[in-house]
């Protein structure tokens, strides 16, 4: 019997970064099938909507389909992470590590979400040096003060990041 091998990558992805990028296409090596879940969190205000954030992922995960054989799904969730993971019958949920302060916070979770349900396993994948750095709250501040992202998201992303942050008011140009 073969058995696939479901995970979840979860994230507000406000806006889906390199970073994130990279970390998906890893993901495919422990994967057959990797949902990305996007988190609505209305409480970090989020620069756009859930729905633009899942389509902006869909059309970026659209490129990568079929990486190392595994399949991507896009969707959004607003309950707990292990009962969303339940709800789409993962077995690993996949989380980045970009710095000590991130190893911190995401400690603490494993504990919690372990009580919740030991059953799934927690992958932690350290960003890659190129990575390490990019944060889309970053990004975000520097789309907004007219800064250069391009190094930071794709060029579709960057354009509808330089879009919104001339609409917020930024000093993008």
């Amino acid at each position: 019997m073969v058995t696939t091998r479901t995970g979840v990558y979860p994230g507000t992805f406000d806006p889906i970064t390199n970073g994130h990028l990279d970390l998906i296409g890893r993901a495919t090596r422990l994967v057959d099938h990797l949902v990305i879940g996007v988190a609505g969190n209305p409480g970090k205000q989020p620069m756009f909507s859930l729905d633009e954030r899942i389509k902006m992922i869909e059309e970026e995960v659209g490129r990568l389909d079929n990486l190392n054989g595994a399949t991507f799904e896009v969707r959004a969730f607003d309950n707990l992470l292990m009962h969303f993971a339940e709800e789409v019958d993962a077995n690993i949920i996949i989380r980045g590590l970009r710095a000590v302060s991130d190893f911190d916070f995401e400690f603490q979770m494993v504990g919690m979400n372990a009580r919740l349900n030991d059953r799934i396993e927690i992958v932690f994948l350290m960003a890659s040096e190129n990575h390490q750095f990019i944060a889309s709250s970053l990004v975000k501040e520097i789309a907004r003060l007219g800064g250069d992202v391009t190094s930071f998201v794709s060029p579709d992303v960057a354009k509808q990041l330089v879009a919104r942050a001339s609409s917020e008011g930024g000093n993008a140009s």
